[in-house]
């Protein structure tokens, strides 16, 4: 697992508002925002707001669960084979293996863990998604 975050989401329980507060800010949603997700890219970093109740649903943790917070960490992947080297690596160092890793509902390949202190990543590959030299993701 190479060491960067590419994607910050917040599960938010009202999508609209919270789309017009950051979008009052100033700042602007990206073209790769769909359906119940939206997001913004900030600088080499992006911002996800998807509702919460699908946020749960997605992530299989109710967020009001103890140990658990309302944000996930998301690493993007290379292919689908690098999102299962990455969470077999990540549950051999320790981390509880939320979600396995699948197909998912927007396209891509996904899967779940919870670090030592139960923060969630989220390791997904889409082919949608590009990274620059940086490994930065732009959207």
């Amino acid at each position: 697992m190479k060491q960067r975050i590419n994607i910050v989401s917040l599960a938010v329980k009202d999508l609209d508002r919270a789309v017009k507060f950051y979008c009052d800010l100033g700042w602007k949603k990206s073209k790769a925002s769909e359906g119940n997700i939206v997001f913004f890219q900030l600088n080499g970093l992006v911002m996800g707001l998807y509702p919460k109740h699908l946020f749960e649903e997605d992530t299989t943790v109710p967020f009001n669960k103890e140990g658990y917070s309302p944000f996930t960490l998301a690493y993007t992947a290379q292919s689908e084979k690098e999102v299962d080297e990455v969470i077999a690596l990540a549950v051999k160092s320790g981390a509880t293996l939320i979600k396995p890793p699948q197909k998912v509902f927007w396209g891509g390949y996904s899967s779940y863990f919870a670090d030592p202190d139960g923060f969630l990543w989220e390791v997904a590959y889409s082919s949608e998604f590009k990274l620059d030299e940086h490994q930065n993701l732009i959207m």
